[in-house]
């Protein structure tokens, strides 16, 4: 097998996200590939910081500030990018997470939950992810290419507490498949459309959850690594090779497809 199917070189990828952990990590690989990669987020600071790094290692890189729930910052960036380099190839929808208010609590009157934090949290996962594959992807379907949009284990089963992040990302998982068909019935194989479902990583969202001040980890921690079968938390990096798979030409025939990158996770059963 050619290692030229796995090449991102001459591919633009824009990632929403993109100054989040998991976002550096997605950043990193597309360019350790040989894509350009569009950093696309809210904090100035973080993104000039995150393209810098990545010009340093040899990765053509722009930074895009925009918030993906404002359709006026999506056309902005995409009038960007398409003025700078001409063409978009790939995207991934990394933007995303949970909201405090939408956790339910131990003890918690579960008829109770507050309703509108499960709607933010619909925005931001849900429609955080619709948008920029509404923006984006009139121009990649014109010249072909790959979107990659991010789940979650808690979209694969139950998991206590989060509510509104499991409902979220399970319709984010409904979108990619419907708009893979979707895609396909009226364009064929000019833009396909996947997923990946990290297990359990340790980013500065669910840091609080997963681990305490000394790194140890904390009850929940204790329970996601006795249900995970590689015994541990996974390390960003380790999504780098679904990642990539699912942006280049290795993954032509895959569409509609939610990849699970998890240590095992979602396969066990916990006996």
């Amino acid at each position: 097998m050619s290692s030229s199917l796995f090449d991102l070189s001459r591919k633009v990828i824009l990632v929403t996200g993109g100054t989040g952990i998991l976002g550096e990590a997605f950043c990193r690989a597309i360019g350790e590939a040989g894509g350009t990669v569009v950093v696309i987020g809210r904090n100035q600071t973080v993104g000039n910081e995150r393209v810098a790094v990545l010009k340093e290692r040899g990765t053509e890189a722009l930074f895009a500030r925009a918030d993906v729930l404002i359709q006026a910052d999506l056309d902005r960036v995409c009038e960007q990018v398409l003025d700078t380099y001409g063409c978009i190839d790939g995207l991934v929808n990394g933007a995303g997470g949970n909201v405090a208010g939408a956790v339910v609590q131990p003890g918690q009157d579960v008829f109770s939950v507050d309703v509108s934090a499960l709607r933010e949290v619909f925005e931001l996962n849900l429609y955080g992810t619709i948008l920029p594959t509404f923006t984006f992807g009139k121009h990649l379907v014109k010249q072909g290419g790959s979107i990659v949009n991010i789940s979650s284990m808690a979209a694969q089963s139950a998991i206590t507490r989060v509510l509104g992040y499991s409902l979220a990302k399970a319709s984010v998982d409904s979108f990619t498949r419907w708009m893979a068909v979707e895609l396909a019935n009226r364009y064929g194989d000019a833009l396909r459309i996947n997923g990946i479902a990290p297990g359990f990583f340790v980013t500065e969202q669910n840091r609080h959850l997963l681990t305490n001040p000394d790194g140890s980890p904390t009850t929940r921690g204790e329970a996601v690594l006795r249900n995970t079968p590689y015994k541990r938390f996974g390390r960003p990096d380790e999504l780098a090779g679904a990642l990539i798979w699912l942006l280049s030409d290795g993954s032509k025939f895959v569409n509609g497809e939610t990849i699970c990158v998890d240590g095992g996770f979602n396969v066990f059963s916990g006996v």
